[in-house]
């Protein structure tokens, strides 16, 4: 069984932030904090205007509102989780991992927090309607929709996060927390797949009608705010004018495309991805938009 399996790597293999990584090392002055080609400005005029040490502010800023979407939804998703295990019979190895996931998810929101503060930027994250919905799914959210924005969020992230922690041109620091997170996440996003699929065989017609309309909601918030307008002022770059420029970024809309390529292509094997919010998200290949 698939949390047995999850009860074991967890025990094997789970990792202490604050003993995997040296939180005192000096930031180093000429290294990125995403891989330069990631950035959201990367290639156009407004990067091309940036000094090196610009578009390494930039990268940090960032780096920090991708930590603070990450912190987030995973805050969201401990809210889920502990739902779901009151309600379930606690003997169940299932019910236990979702236990063991809410473990993991706290040291991940106190890393990524804590490396929001060694970088010394705003904490950047959703808010608006975009806030009040994150409460709504955390007190409401069950089956599909559940797993399904669990996994956006969390493959995107990953992928993001496997480029990151091989880059030279990357801070030490960041591909520190970016590989303890990806060690650690690869459990999450195989337990999250194999709920899912179980929820969508369970659900009824109308129940998976109202969840795509949700899960294509959550598709668009993290695909327009995974980036948050306000960075760009690290540089100088009026807010409206960064985040129109990066989204006209054809590297940038590749970006997104390529963080969302492997979740996609599961919520699209399972009859999940429909709806204009896709479409606006930036998630999809350019000839299905």
């Amino acid at each position: 069984m698939t949390a047995d399996r999850l009860l074991r790597a967890s025990a094997e293999h789970s990792y202490d932030p604050d003993v995997e990584i040296d939180w005192d090392a000096p930031l180093a002055d000429d290294l990125y904090f995403v891989p330069p080609h990631r950035s959201s400005l990367y290639g156009t005029p407004l990067w091309d205007a940036l000094s090196e040490q610009q578009r390494i502010t930039l990268t940090r800023h960032e780096a920090s509102s991708i930590a603070g979407l990450g912190i987030w939804f995973e805050t969201i998703l401990m809210q889920l989780l502990i739902r779901s295990y009151y309600r379930d019979d606690p003997t169940t190895a299932s019910s236990q991992y979702a236990l063991t996931e809410v473990a993991d998810e706290c040291r991940h929101s106190v890393m990524f927090g804590r490396m929001i503060d060694k970088l010394d930027t705003p904490v950047y994250r959703p808010d608006g309607v975009n806030a009040a919905l994150g409460k709504w799914i955390a007190a409401t959210g069950t089956g599909p929709r559940m797993y399904a924005a669990i996994l956006i969020c969390e493959e995107i992230l990953d992928t993001l996060q496997r480029e990151a922690m091989v880059s030279e041109q990357v801070q030490p620091l960041v591909r520190m927390v970016s590989r303890v997170h990806v060690v650690e996440e690869a459990r999450h996003v195989r337990f999250a797949r194999d709920e899912l699929a179980s929820s969508v065989r369970a659900a009824g017609r109308a129940r998976l009608a109202f969840d795509k309309v949700v899960i294509g909601r959550a598709a668009y918030l993290c695909g327009t705010r995974l980036i948050h307008p306000a960075v760009y002022r690290s540089v100088g770059i009026d807010p409206a004018a960064g985040r129109r420029a990066a989204w006209a970024n054809p590297h940038y809309r590749e970006t997104l495309r390529w963080a969302g390529e492997r979740v996609v292509a599961y919520l699209s094997s399972l009859d999940l991805v429909a709806g204009p919010l896709w479409r606006m998200s930036g998630l999809l290949p350019l000839l299905d938009r």
